[in-house]
């Protein structure tokens, strides 16, 4: 698979392709699908960060879209930077 390849977020918050990135693959940035607030966008993030934040919607028992969606609501700059930060505060308050 290439970078360029876009996937889906599908509704329960699992990636489409059913793949968990491990080693070199963790900062394979992907480019994938989600729905904000009935909106289509395409966010790029690594894949270790689709995978924290795939886990982080489950444990909520939410979808990734809704986890970005809130996230989206409570940025002040970029998106996946946001996304990226929630992840990182998410893990480190655990």
């Amino acid at each position: 698979m290439n970078q360029q390849q876009v996937f889906a977020m599908v509704p329960n918050g699992n990636k489409s392709d059913g793949m968990v990135s491990t080693g070199s693959e963790a900062a394979e940035i992907k480019k994938r699908s989600v729905v904000i607030a009935g909106h289509r966008t395409s966010i790029s993030l690594e894949n270790a960060f689709w995978d924290a934040l795939r886990d982080l919607a489950a444990a909520r028992d939410i979808s990734v879209n809704q986890l970005v969606t809130e996230i989206d609501r409570g940025r002040r700059g970029n998106l996946s930077s946001a996304i990226r930060t929630h992840v990182l505060l998410s893990q480190q308050a655990s």
